[in-house]
């Protein structure tokens, strides 16, 4: 399952997006895929917390972080929550910290990048809303896959090997 998602895109061709961003890889499993979560918020991981902290049963969380660098949404310990809960990862279009060890966690990460300092605390997010990063939707529900190659999101599962996801 190292390149899944040539494989997926020559496969199902117009039936997945690719969102054309060049993610950086933090997790400790760099291929990952499950039904997405999604949550919209500007430095402030509460609504992260809270979402991770629930059973992930094999799923992804999406989080728009509006691209923005300036603080991180996702770090070691809510990773850790991810990965007692069951969550396969976390896509994160902003930035996450402790990248050593995320690195060294059961769990795929992807984030455009990384930043040493904490969010606020105000409970803002938005849960289990569409978003458009890159141009590309994504929906509560709709299919992640992820590996070195990028991510790429489908409204329908896809067979691939002997599983579908």
């Amino acid at each position: 399952m190292d390149d899944l998602l040539p494989d997926i895109s020559d496969a199902h061709g117009d039936e997945v997006h690719w969102i054309p961003i060049q993610w950086r890889d933090f997790g400790g499993n760099p291929a990952f895929s499950g039904r997405a979560e999604t949550l919209r918020c500007f430095e402030d991981n509460t609504k992260v917390r809270d979402i991770l902290g629930k059973p992930g049963q094999g799923r992804v969380l999406v989080v728009d972080g509006h691209g923005n660098l300036n603080k991180a949404l996702l770090g070691d310990q809510l990773a850790e929550l991810a990965v007692t809960n069951g969550w396969e990862g976390v896509v994160v279009f902003g930035a996450v910290r402790d990248a050593g060890a995320l690195s060294n966690m059961q769990l795929g990460v992807k984030a455009l990048g990384v930043c040493p300092i904490k969010t606020e605390k105000r409970g803002a997010g938005d849960e289990n809303v569409p978003l458009r990063i890159h141009d590309v939707p994504i929906s509560p529900g709709d299919y992640v896959f992820a590996d070195l190659n990028g991510v790429m999101v489908s409204q329908h599962p896809i067979e691939f090997g002997e599983h579908e996801k």
